[in-house]
């Protein structure tokens, strides 16, 4: 399915979803948010095989945040009753949901700068790498607005509520190796290198028990907001679901006799 702003290739189990605007690096539009809106409906698709999704950008930025100076969203904002809550609520947050509930790991592979949404997009991956080139901006207040793309909500669980509002008030670039050390985000590599060490964690996660990790997912997600007796008692549900998947047997099979388990992902 071809789309307009990005492009959606696999690579066996691996599919790599990569923001394709350079001219403005790769800046969020009406029409991007449609096309990454269908691309997360085909990769989860009942009958897809994928087992791995992988985000970056093309040339030198992941992603500049919204593009506002898009034609559609210029017209927005030129109404004097323009309801940017309701840009977010139709826009942004279905994508948010679409990547929160993906059944499969999610890797962002950030190659440069990712800035406001940009952020937003980057912070949601289950593993975020970046190139030593990259930064993390929180541009809002720049333009006279405040985080979204769910950054309020995220920022103070990943590296608290001090840092959080630091980077919200100030608006300062924070650089890849200043988020490792945070906790922000898991791994920083020389530029040239990004992509390679990409495509290798991805094939890892794709050739795991793809079932078990879309539940590990489901459970960390939902961790943040339950209690211990809530988690304990979601924990028994999941671990319900994939003991009975054909995973769990070949896990087990394998342990016993000690050899590399062949995970199918079912």
């Amino acid at each position: 399915m071809p789309f307009e702003t990005l492009t959606l290739e696999t690579k066996g189990a691996i599919a790599v979803l990569t923001l394709n605007q350079p001219d403005s690096l790769n800046a969020v539009s009406l029409t991007m948010i449609d096309d990454l809106s269908a691309a997360l409906d085909v990769l989860c698709e009942a009958n897809t095989e994928i087992r791995c999704l992988v985000m970056t950008g093309a040339g030198r930025a992941f992603c500049a945040g919204a593009n506002l100076a898009d034609g559609r969203m210029a017209e927005n904002m030129a109404n004097p009753d323009r309801d940017l809550g309701q840009m977010l609520e139709t826009g942004y947050h279905p994508i948010l949901r679409k990547l929160r509930d993906l059944p499969f790991p999610f890797i962002t592979s950030v190659n440069g700068g990712a800035a406001g949404i940009g952020m937003s997009f980057a912070l949601m991956g289950d593993l975020i790498l970046a190139a030593k080139s990259a930064y993390f901006l929180q541009a809002f207040r720049h333009i006279g607005l405040v985080p979204d793309g769910g950054s309020t909500w995220l920022l103070p669980r990943l590296i608290g509520r001090a840092r959080a509002i630091e980077l919200s008030l100030l608006g300062e670039k924070l650089s890849a190796e200043r988020a490792l050390e945070w906790g922000l985000i898991n791994r920083v590599y020389d530029d040239d290198r990004l992509m390679d060490e990409t495509m290798a964690l991805a094939q890892s996660l794709a050739d795991g028990p793809t079932r078990a990790m879309g539940l590990i997912r489901k459970a960390y997600w939902q961790s943040f907001e339950n209690t211990y007796e809530d988690q304990l008692s979601l924990e028994r549900d999941l671990q319900r679901q994939a003991g009975r998947t054909e995973d769990f047997v070949e896990g087990v099979s394998a342990f016993i006799v000690k050899r590399k388990a062949k995970f199918k992902g079912s």
